[in-house]
């Protein structure tokens, strides 16, 4: 995860509150403190759902816990969102491009630290010659 001065997120296993049901499973800090529901245990079912339900928890807890935008976009400095897109689950930035565009993704979540690369044809048509 790209949070700097933290270290990394972790997911935290606690027992439930019913004997019967499996454990709680939360996005926490490292430290052990977590903010908000626990992930669904269907998530885990289909491992879009569940990097969708990590990707929630993460920011959730993040946002709550030390009162800040997570994750951000480096262009606009505002907090980015996950959405489905182009078949993956990408950050989402809703501040507008310097080409007049709409909304972009940043990152697959999961490659925060990944340069994000535009298509050829898009380079070109954001940066004249």
């Amino acid at each position: 995860m790209t949070l700097p001065e933290q270290k990394p997120l972790l997911l935290l296993a606690l027992p439930s509150y019913d004997a019967d049901e499996p454990e709680d499973v939360y996005v926490a800090m490292a430290n052990g403190e977590w903010h908000g529901n626990r992930l669904a245990p269907d998530s885990a079912d289909d491992l879009a759902s569940a990097l969708a339900a990590v990707a929630d928890a993460a920011q959730e807890t993040v946002t709550e816990l030390l009162w800040q935008a997570w994750p951000l976009c480096a262009e606009h400095g505002l907090g980015m969102h996950p959405r489905d897109g182009d078949e993956q689950l990408s950050w989402w930035c809703a501040g507008e491009r310097s080409s007049g565009g709409p909304a972009h993704i940043h990152a697959a979540v999961g490659a925060l630290d990944a340069p994000v690369r535009r298509p050829r044809s898009d380079v070109n048509r954001a940066y004249p010659r």
